[in-house]
């Protein structure tokens, strides 16, 4: 493998780098030695050289991020095998390459790494150009924002939008702009050289170890999957070894990139698109304008007549606004004109987008158009056995209607694609053991070959952390429940003086909640959805004695040191919700092969997600503070006991006073 900064030719042995008196302990950060820290960087360095895959789970404040990563380092420099290291996170994405990266350079030297993102998260230039002088830009705020990037692409290097600050996350104008593949031109656009798409390719061929993140890896291997395997196919380069942090995730992730979705907006961009490209070049021809708006108005007539949200689907939860798609023969019988007036618009597309003479922008387009036609019926007419069909219905500035087709088990596809494509493939997380076995985890993920590894935290859980589980609360499925959990939770508030995360499982718990508390809590109260994330996270940091109340998005992923948050409050088990279509597929689908279902995906995906929402208490070795769970069925059930046996070694109370004297140490 060619390497235009080669790794630096002398890496330390791993007991030289991490043992004390080595090369990390005279770095000028703090330093304390830690085992479990070098034991799983002996385990991977293992794994990689004995070609053997790897499941680690290494504790809050182990340090597994240099313990992957020097390990990936040395393979490189011993056997020329790329490294791909995929996070679950564009935040820990980030923080591997511009502070860990720079933090290993400066004890090591020059290091050949790089990090790439999605494709929709770089500027196509072609559509830039293209979109100059026309009349599609909605508004004074796209025309603002237009502006501002065109301005920014004439000095940017790599063409992320995570540049431009003032950018909104939601901004409409970048879904035109951004370089998707479906409309990429590829070798025949005339930016090909300039494309930042290019460059980031370069620049991960010139490199030893590659950093993405889950959902680029997997939209990766399923565009290579589509293609037959053909190496141009998708934008990674080829390795040899893969490790995945927050390895927890994979399954969900894997899940979305090897369905299908279609939803009414990507009609409306492909008819967009097609105008917009062919206007630019100067083929834009009146059948081809007739062709797109037929597409737009034979999708709205689609969409609009598929079945609306049922009460099955109707609870509040984490995914409201999904419903299965059951009845997909009954729709074709009673709305068949409807469906084959949007195959039609689309074939008509395909036929007048074969007639332009100039076929470098219309080919890309034609394909695109003919990939939609067979997902759509893929999804209205498949009977593939292991996918299960929904629709989702999503609101915001842009509402849409979605189109899913999901598969109900990955474990063959991820045993077939993943693990016997790569001689090693390493998976952590700090949440991957339920009662301290991967079972769970390797079932399904279709992980039958592969060591083991629990690395127990840095952290003195015993000290550091109080678990107060409140007695005589109600079933969260009690009409009383609300109101009590608003008491305990003004009380313990109280305590703490704010400084806390709400953690709910549900939206209309979450603003019920934080309705009851607005002028109870002396306290500022944040509210997910008032706001962007990194914009809430960044206000709860710099707001004495705030208090967040978030759902799914806060439960993982977030890093809050020190005293600002001294305690997370969660209101119930996160259990899946039953009605969802995927979870109740594959219930349905471990209940016809013999199994339990509840206790087979239900139990156990609750208890990692319960990890993940504690584990934002304690995140360094100064920090302390109190849990609170609100659902009594962990000590009324006898699966309950499966939590307590999998969580933290944390001191349990029952009583507040526990919690008050806790306080008063500190």
């Amino acid at each position: 493998m060619s390497s235009t900064t080669p790794t630096a030719p002398s890496l330390p042995s791993l007991h030289d780098f991490f043992a004390p008196g080595g090369v990390l302990s005279r770095s000028p950060l703090p330093y304390e030695f830690r085992r479990g820290q070098l034991e799983m960087a002996q385990a991977v360095e293992r794994a990689i050289a004995e070609r053997r895959h790897l499941i680690v789970e290494a504790g809050t404040g182990t340090g597994k991020t240099l313990a992957y990563l020097l390990p990936a380092l040395r393979a490189c420099a011993a056997t020329g095998h790329r490294v791909i290291i995929s996070t679950g996170t564009k935040n820990l994405q980030e923080q591997l390459f511009f502070k860990d990266v720079p933090f290993l350079e400066s004890l090591l030297g020059p290091l050949a790494v790089c990090y790439m993102k999605g494709r929709a998260n770089y500027l196509c230039r072609h559509k830039l150009f293209a979109l100059r002088n026309q009349p599609i830009l909605s508004g004074l705020e796209e025309i603002s924002q237009y502006q501002a990037i065109a301005e920014w692409e004439k000095t940017t290097e790599t063409g992320d939008r995570a540049e431009i600050d003032d950018l909104p996350e939601a901004s409409l104008l970048w879904a035109k702009l951004d370089a998707r593949s479906e409309a990429c031109l590829g070798q025949t656009c005339p930016d090909y050289q300039r494309c930042f798409i290019t460059e980031m390719r370069r620049r991960a061929a010139e490199s030893d170890v590659v950093i993405v993140n889950h959902h680029l890896f997997f939209a990766d291997m399923a565009v290579r999957q589509a293609a037959g395997g053909a190496p141009d196919a998708g934008v990674l380069p080829e390795a040899g070894i893969v490790i995945f942090d927050e390895a927890h995730e994979l399954e969900d992730v894997a899940s979305s990139y090897f369905g299908v979705s279609l939803s009414n907006v990507r009609f409306e961009e492909l008819a967009r698109d097609v105008e917009t490209l062919l206007r630019a070049s100067g083929d834009l021809k009146s059948e081809i304008v007739t062709a797109s708006q037929m597409i737009r108005e034979r999708a709205r007539m689609f969409f609009a007549a598929l079945p609306t949200r049922t009460d099955a689907s109707a609870r509040g939860n984490f995914n409201e606004g999904r419903m299965p798609f059951i009845n997909r023969e009954e729709f074709l019988e009673s709305q068949g004109d409807v469906y084959l007036g949007v195959l039609n618009a689309l074939h008509r597309m395909e036929s007048e987008l074969e007639r332009v003479k100039n076929g470098e922008e219309a080919q890309p387009l034609r394909r695109r158009t003919g990939m939609v036609r067979e997902q759509l019926k893929f999804l209205m007419e498949s009977q593939d056995r292991n996918t299960v069909f929904w629709l989702e219905r999503r609101g915001g500035r842009q509402s849409s209607t979605h189109l899913q087709a999901t598969p109900i088990d990955v474990s063959e596809i991820l045993r077939e694609l993943l693990f016997e494509n790569y001689p090693s493939v390493i998976l952590t997380s700090a949440t991957l053991t339920v009662q301290s076995g991967f079972t769970h985890i390797r079932k399904r993920l279709g992980l039958s070959e592969a060591r083991e590894l629990v690395v127990p935290s840095h952290f003195q859980y015993g000290r550091q952390a109080l678990l107060y589980l409140p007695p005589e609360m109600p079933d969260p499925r009690e009409p009383n429940f609300p109101e009590e959990a608003a008491q305990r939770i003004r009380s313990m508030l109280s305590i703490t003086r704010g400084r806390a995360f709400c953690l709910f499982t549900s939206y209309q718990q979450m603003r019920d909640l934080y309705e009851r508390l607005l002028c109870e809590v002396g306290y500022p109260l944040l509210l997910q959805g008032t706001a962007p994330r990194k914009a809430l996270l960044e206000e709860f940091r710099a707001t004495p004695n705030a208090v967040l109340f978030g759902t799914s998005s806060f439960w993982q992923g977030v890093d809050v040191q020190g005293e600002a948050l001294s305690c997370v409050i969660v209101d119930r088990l996160p259990f899946a919700v039953p009605s969802d279509p995927v979870v109740q597929a594959r219930m349905r689908a471990i209940e016809e092969a013999g199994g339990k279902p509840f206790f087979e995906y239900q139990v156990p995906s609750a208890v990692i997600t319960l990890k993940q929402g504690f584990g934002r208490l304690i995140r360094s070795l100064d920090d302390r503070g109190v849990l609170m769970l609100l659902d009594p069925r962990l000590e009324r059930q006898r699966y309950g006991r499966i939590f307590l046996e999998s969580l933290p070694p944390y001191r349990i109370t029952r009583n507040i006073a526990d919690v008050e004297a806790f306080f008063e140490q500190a």
